[in-house]
C-alpha cells in the first residue's frame, strides 16, 4: 500500500476536527435549551456518535461507496462489498501514491454522517423520548444519509447529472433541514411554544459551541478536497470569509430591525455562513464568498421567525439555518462556480456555464429535501405508534434532564456548601441557648 503522507496527515487531522463539531454542536444546541433539558439536548448529539458509527462500519460506507453491480440499483444505492469495513483494510484510496489509507477517507465521511443527524435533533428539544431518538437515528441514516450520499458523492444518479456539492450543504445540511421540518412537525410543539418564554438558558455554552463548529468546519470544508493543494486553500480561505460576513450581516439585521445585536445572533449567523458555504467554498472567488456570506447572514436572520408565521415549533432554527442556508449556498453556485470540480461539471451562470448548471443546483435540493422529508415523516410516524416519539405532558413541564436521565445540568443545591461536612463529618447540632428570666 503506498500512500501520501502528507495528504494522509491532513485528512486525520480533517476528520479529528469534524469529528470535534459534534460536541461542539451539543454546546451550541444545550445552551440554546432551557436549563432544565440541557443534557437531554446534548446527549442526544452524543449518542448521534454511538448510533452513526456502529452503523457506518457495519454497511453504511459500503451503501454510501460501493458499486453494487447493477446500474440502475447503483444510482440510489450502493453495494456490500465494503461490509465491516473488512475490504478497506491495507488498501489506499489511489493506487499510484498519492492518497491516503481507505479507512482514513472512510473516518473522515464518518464524521460527516454523525453531525447530520445531531443536526437534525435541535429541531426537537425538550419533548422526545431518549429511546426514540437513539431508534430514529439508527433507521435515518441508513434509510435516508446512505442513500443521498451515495446519489451525491458515491457515483449516484445526482453525482452522474453533474451536481456541484464540494463539503455536504446538500447531503448534510439540506437533508438534516429537511428532516427537521418532518420531526418537528410529527412531534408537535412544547407545551407553552409561544405563551411562555422559551429562552436559551446559557449564551456562554452558545458561543462556545459556535466558535468549536467554527474551528471544526475549517476540517470540514478544506478537508474535503481530499488533498493537500490550492483548493483546499480557497476552501479554507472562503470558509473563513463567509462565515465571517454571514456573522455580521445577522448583526446588522439585528440592529436594524429590533434595535439591539446579540451573541446568540453573532453565534447563528456565524453558522448560517459556514452552512451556506460549505456546498460553494472549493468552487468560487473569495468575492463570491462574501456575497455568499451576506445573503445567508441577512436571509437566515430572517427565516428563523418563519416558525411563527408557519405555526411548526422547530425549538432551535434547524430549518432556518440548516435548511435554507443550505439552499442559498448550492443555489448560488449556479451563478458563482468558477472552478468545475468533475470534468462534467460546469460553470456558473456569470461565468459563462448558461443554465445548464443552475438548474442541476435547484434540482439537487428540491430532491434531497422532498425525500429527507417524506421518509423522516414515515420513520417517525412508525416510531411513534410503535414506542412513542414524544414524553409525556408532566414529564415535560417537570424536565426531560430528570424525568429521563435522573440528572440535572446544574447542581445548585450545593452553591453556599462549605465542605466540611465531606471532611470532618456532620457538624454537631447547635447548643440550646439559655434564656434569662
Amino acid at each position: 500500500m503506498k500512500i501520501d503522507s502528507g495528504t494522509t496527515a491532513w485528512m486525520l487531522t480533517a476528520t479529528a476536527l469534524v469529528l470535534l463539531m459534534t460536541p461542539g454542536l451539543a454546546f451550541f444546541y444545550g445552551g440554546m435549551t432551557r436549563a432544565k433539558s440541557v443534557l437531554n439536548m446534548m446527549m442526544m448529539s452524543f449518542v448521534s456518535i454511538i448510533t452513526v458509527t456502529i452503523a457506518w462500519v457495519l454497511y453504511g460506507h459500503s451503501l454510501t461507496f460501493t458499486d453494487n453491480g447493477n446500474e440502475l440499483v447503483n444510482r440510489f444505492v450502493g453495494g456490500f462489498d465494503a461490509l465491516g469495513l473488512q475490504s478497506l483494510v491495507d488498501t489506499a484510496t489511489k493506487a499510484d501514491g498519492t492518497g491516503m489509507p481507505s479507512l482514513v477517507f472512510s473516518a473522515f465521511q464518518l464524521t460527516f454522517a454523525i453531525i447530520t443527524v445531531a443536526l437534525i435533533s435541535g429541531a426537537i428539544a425538550d419533548r422526545a423520548k431518549f429511546g426514540a431518538w437513539v431508534l430514529f437515528s439508527a433507521v435515518w441514516v441508513t434509510i435516508v444519509y446512505f442513500p443521498v450520499a451515495h446519489w451525491v458523492w458515491g457515483n449516484g444518479w445526482l453525482f452522474n447529472l453533474g451536481i456541484e456539492d464540494f463539503a455536504g450543504g446538500t447531503v448534510v445540511h439540506i437533508n438534516a433541514g429537511a428532516a427537521a421540518l418532518a420531526l418537528a412537525l410529527v412531534l408537535g410543539k412544547r407545551a407553552g411554544w409561544r405563551k411562555e418564554p422559551m429562552r436559551p438558558h446559557n449564551l456562554t455554552l452558545v458561543l462556545l459551541g459556535a466558535g468549536l463548529l467554527w474551528f471544526g468546519w475549517f476540517g470540514f470544508n478544506a478537508g474535503s478536497e481530499l488533498a493537500v493543494d490550492g483548493t483546499a486553500g480557497l476552501a479554507f480561505m472562503n470558509t473563513q470569509i463567509a462565515t465571517a460576513v454571514a456573522a455580521g450581516a445577522w448583526l446588522v439585521v439585528e440592529k436594524l430591525r429590533d434595535g439591539h445585536a446579540t451573541s446568540l445572533g453573532v453565534a447563528s449567523g456565524a453558522v448560517a455562513g459556514l452552512v451556506a458555504i460549505t456546498p460553494a467554498c472549493g468552487f468560487v472567488d473569495p468575492w463570491a464568498a462574501m456575497v455568499i456570506g451576506l445573503l445567508a447572514g441577512a436571509i437566515c436572520a430572517y427565516a428563523v421567525g418563519l416558525k411563527y408565521k408557519l405555526g411548526y415549533d422547530d425549538s432551535l432554527d434547524v430549518v432556518g439555518v440548516h435548511l435554507v442556508g443550505g439552499v442559498i449556498g448550492a443555489v448560488s453556485l449556479g451563478f458563482l462556480a468558477a472552478y468545475p470540480f468533475l470534468e462534467q461539471q460546469g460553470t456558473g451562470l456569470f461565468y459563462g456555464g448558461g443554465l445548464t448548471q443552475l438548474g442541476l443546483q435547484v434540482l439537487g435540493p428540491v430532491a434531497v429535501g422532498a425525500y429527507s422529508f417524506i421518509l423522516t415523516w414515515i420513520i417517525a410516524k412508525i416510531i411513534d405508534k410503535v414506542m412513542g416519539f414524544r414524553i409525556g405532558a408532566e414529564e415535560e413541564i417537570t424536565g426531560v434532564d430528570i424525568t429521563s436521565h435522573a440528572e440535572t445540568g446544574y447542581d445548585l443545591g450545593t452553591i453556599h456548601s462549605s465542605g466540611v461536612a465531606a471532611v470532618n463529618g456532620p457538624a454537631p447540632a447547635p447548643a440550646s441557648k439559655k434564656v434569662d428570666a
